[in-house]
């Protein structure tokens, strides 16, 4: 069992001792923690924070703690039930909150749960919020207010739809096409929230014609959730079987889209950033980011484009930090999280949905034939074991210096940049691993180039 606490939150599995797990104690504590936070940062004003929560069987007891922690430091909480997490974020924003908690493992298995920490913006507290809050629980810097100064909950309802509508409100989305094109929609929601918002979005769409899997959002996961292909055989069965014009796969939380294509294939999560793209840039230009991990096929499109790309470090925090600095059209990350300035800076597999089916709608292509257009990457991914004491710094300074007349990026690990193939070193935040990504035209090609850096990994160790 496991508990992992990080600058963004706390993760871990339900039942057993504190520290050691997520334990009704531990919630309570960052709960409690950060709303001190929030307090320093907003002194003299009435603090409100916006919870909602994905459908896993821990997320009653979880959000009860929690906003009842709130409660006792003199917080407002706004009570959204189960939710997405893009939906939370935006709801911050809508309701002019201070900040936000999102109660979610994303594609943990259900015995996990977690607190992901938001700001006013809706956006993950940052690196240096993140270590601020870590040390105040580390110091036990809380405390909570007399009975007359007690925060109150308050139980919101419509928050999805306003969401929703925010959606179809973007002036490329476009309902009429959709509504036209008559598509066929097959739905894999994991038996969690996205069964409540992704029929909600078809619906306002004007998709009638929809196979929905596992929508019920009791959080009885019917299989690993997390969007893989080894994960998905019986919605690419369905979608082969009903000649359905796509299947869309979300995981717990809603903000990662996978896709499988009309002819019951796996379009690959990072093509679903692609496909985005290519259907925003023929609306709007700009440039366009994705995390140093993420596949080489989103560079090429910026350039057919005549766009730039940027790369950020890896995870949503800092590419929404790149995406701000370059002034970004859209961006997100491999695992199918699309970033939409437009709409708000959090992955939200939503608005992705409305993007590709209003890029289907009108381009007159099939899912297929556009994969088919895309340069064709695949990619690898590797770890080599660290032992105790180990320099991880400077192995990874030994491999640079050896690449150094390579394209070579250093702000997130090591990656190397070859003329038809790529390979990123990072260590891993949460274990003892170095993790190795590769990228190139062949699985077997992927796959060797990992094969090789493990090898030059170990020679050096």
């Amino acid at each position: 069992m496991t508990l992992i606490k990080s600058i963004s939150g706390v993760r871990g599995t339900i039942g057993g001792a504190k520290g050691e797990n997520l334990s009704p104690l531990d919630a309570a504590e960052f709960a409690a923690a950060y709303g001190h936070w929030l307090k320093k940062k907003y002194p003299g004003e009435r603090i409100s924070v916006v919870i909602g929560r994905d459908a896993r069987p821990s997320g009653p007891m979880i959000q009860g703690i929690v906003q009842n922690t709130l409660v006792g430091t003199g917080i407002d909480v706004i009570d959204l039930g189960l939710s997405t997490t893009p939906t939370v974020e935006m709801a911050v924003v809508f309701e002019k909150a201070q900040g936000g908690i999102i109660l979610t493992a994303s594609h943990n298995p259900k015995q996990w749960n977690a607190l992901k920490l938001l700001n006013a913006k809706g956006e993950f507290i940052s690196g240096a919020d993140g270590a601020e809050l870590l040390a105040m629980i580390e110091n036990e810097d809380y405390d909570f207010v007399e009975v007359d100064d007690l925060g109150s909950v308050e139980a919101k309802d419509g928050t999805m739809e306003r969401h929703i509508e925010a959606i179809l409100d973007l002036p490329f989305i476009d309902v009429d096409a959709i509504r036209k094109a008559d598509l066929s929609v097959a739905v894999d929601a994991v038996n969690s929230t996205g069964g409540i918002a992704i029929p909600m979005l078809l619906e306002a769409l004007g998709v009638q014609k929809t196979e929905l899997l596992y929508c019920e959002p009791n959080g009885q996961f019917p299989h690993n959730p997390e969007p893989l292909k080894e994960h998905l055989g019986e919605i690419m069965k369905v979608v082969k079987e009903k000649s359905c014009d796509l299947g869309v796969v979300v995981d717990p939380d809603v903000d990662r889209l996978a896709l499988i294509d009309n002819n019951g294939e796996m379009f690959g999560e990072e093509y679903t950033l692609v496909a985005a793209a290519d259907f925003l840039l023929n609306h709007k230009q700009g440039p366009l980011v994705s995390n140093l991990s993420s596949s080489r096929a989103l560079r090429d499109l910026a350039k057919s484009r005549g766009q730039e790309y940027f790369a950020s470090a890896v995870g949503e925090v800092n590419v929404v930090t790149k995406m701000k600095a370059v002034n970004a059209v859209l961006g997100g990350e491999g695992n199918g999280g699309v970033i939409l300035p437009d709409l708000h800076y959090g992955r939200d597999s939503l608005v992705g949905i409305a993007m590709i089916l209003s890029h289907l709608a009108t381009c007159g292509k099939n899912l297929s034939t556009l994969r088919s257009e895309y340069p064709a990457y695949f990619m690898g991914k590797n770890k080599i074991q660290l032992e105790a004491g180990m320099d991880v710094d400077g192995l990874l300074a030994k491999i640079a210096d050896k690449y150094q007349s390579e394209e070579l990026s250093r702000i997130d690990g090591v990656k190397i940049d070859f003329a038809e193939e790529w390979v990123h070193l990072r260590k891993s935040n949460t274990e003892p691993i170095i993790r190795i990504y590769t990228e190139a035209k062949s699985l077997e090609q992927a796959n060797a180039l990992g094969e090789r850096f493990i090898k030059e990994l170990k020679d050096l160790i």
